[in-house]
């Protein structure tokens, strides 16, 4: 009887079990869990990583901009395309700084002997960076746009940094997660175009968040060293003052709630700190006053653009609710900012160190006391950076606050869905130019 063959035995390995991908993932429950676990695991590439989309997606509006919504006129040509984009606004302001620095002496209106619009009214910082990125080879509009894309970068990663550090703070998952969401949704805010333009929001939102985060952690020195720069790339030390007072204050209280002589060993800090804040607030406008010998010089050239600080702190918007709705104008207005103030004091502010809560409050009231009503408030908010904190406490958690619920991916979907289509329509309805016609972004 044959003996039957016996098949030798197999020194093939078995195939690697196939993981879902990242789409197949995203449909189930499970799936989703094991993602969202992997973002809090790595939340530095995750915040990088929801940055580059949102580059992509600020791309992709500004080409629907170029293509449907930018008029021929604004661009000179019949087929505007995103390049076209990138000039427009107060890139042509910033790049005449780089290439003519500014202008000695004062511009004047020839017609009527007043001081007119010049590059004094923007600040140096940024467009002396790009130009030493141009040192490179690349030319103006490509140095500043990659300047800016890299700054955002820096910018996102430090605001997550903020966002989930608190002097006392304790690591726990719930604030973890809140800190993660809120760093992404800041990356969708609906002005985050302006950062494929040659603007200085990214470097200061860059520079707030690094002031922060010192201030956060009581590196009172380094607070002063960050101010300095900030003094020359945007208005918002007096903000940052009121912030530093704030956490001054409650700081002397915790001292001496615990029987320790407030701020010991800590005042020769305190003092450069204040003072650095004091001189980085008059830096520019000083400097604008010795090179173009007139003292007033900064503050005539905002003027010219439409500023009147003269008139008082608020007077102008409550004037435009007025005059653009009556009572109800002024009750909106008034209810807007009680709703963000109770945001903030409330239980979808407190996950947030008092300093960041500080800043929430001098932050947005300092520009309604001393901006008149345009359109660039949109822009200018890029640098509330808790307002994305309170949108994902909203978005995630309870009624009460305590807890953060089950379906809180869906909801942040929505959100991110809104915030995209806020993108689109900012992008088209502002970031555009007619001449006959347009509001500045």
């Amino acid at each position: 009887m044959a003996r039957a063959e016996v098949a030798p035995p197999t020194t093939e390995a078995p195939a690697p079990e196939r993981r879902p991908g990242v789409a197949r993932r995203l449909l189930s429950s499970a799936g989703r869990h094991e993602l969202a676990g992997h973002a809090l695991a790595h939340p530095v590439l995750t915040v990088l990583s929801v940055y580059a989309v949102t580059r992509v997606v600020a791309f992709v509006a500004l080409w629907v901009a170029a293509v449907w919504f930018q008029n021929p006129a604004g661009v000179g040509h019949a087929n505007p395309g995103v390049g076209d984009m990138v000039p427009l606004w107060d890139t042509v302001w910033y790049r005449r700084i780089v290439e003519d620095g500014y202008p000695v002496p004062l511009p004047v209106d020839a017609d009527t002997g007043f001081v007119t619009y010049s590059a004094w009214a923007f600040y140096p910082l940024y467009p002396y960076l790009v130009k030493v990125v141009m040192l490179t080879g690349l030319p103006f509009d490509w140095a500043g746009v990659g300047l800016n894309i890299v700054l955002g970068g820096v910018a996102a990663v430090l605001i997550h940094a903020l966002l989930r550090t608190g002097y006392h703070a304790a690591r726990q998952p719930q604030r973890e997660r809140l800190a993660l969401v809120a760093a992404c949704l800041w990356c969708f805010y609906p002005t985050t175009g302006v950062m494929l333009k040659p603007y200085t929001e990214a470097l200061a939102v860059t520079l707030v968040a690094l002031s922060l985060l010192f201030l956060v952690r009581r590196q009172y020195l380094w607070v002063a060293a960050v101010a300095v720069p900030l003094g020359f790339t945007r208005g918002v030390a007096p903000a940052l003052g009121i912030a530093v007072l704030i956490h001054l204050l409650l700081r002397w209280r915790e001292d001496r709630a615990v029987g320790r002589r407030p701020l010991e060993g800590e005042w020769t800090r305190v003092v450069v700190m204040l003072g650095t804040l004091g001189v980085s607030a008059v830096a520019w406008p000083a400097v604008a006053a010795i090179a173009t010998g007139v003292p007033t010089a900064f503050f005539d050239v905002q003027s010219a653009w439409g500023q009147k600080p003269a008139q008082g702190p608020f007077v102008l918007w409550f004037e435009w609710a007025w005059e653009a709705k009556g009572l109800f104008g002024v009750l909106v207005l008034l209810g807007l900012a009680a709703t963000y103030v109770a945001l903030v004091l409330g239980r979808h502010g407190r996950w947030l160190s008092v300093e960041m809560r500080a800043w929430a409050l001098a932050y947005p009231f300092f520009l309604l006391a001393v901006v008149r009503p345009i359109t660039s408030m949109w822009r200018f908010l890029l640098l509330d950076i808790p307002l994305a904190a309170l949108v994902a406490s909203v978005a995630m958690r309870t009624a009460n606050g305590q807890r953060v619920v089950a379906h809180w991916r869906r909801r942040v979907g929505v959100v991110v869905v809104l915030l995209v289509g806020g993108i689109l329509w900012w992008t088209t309805s502002l970031l555009t130019y007619t001449p006959w016609g347009s509001f500045p972004p």
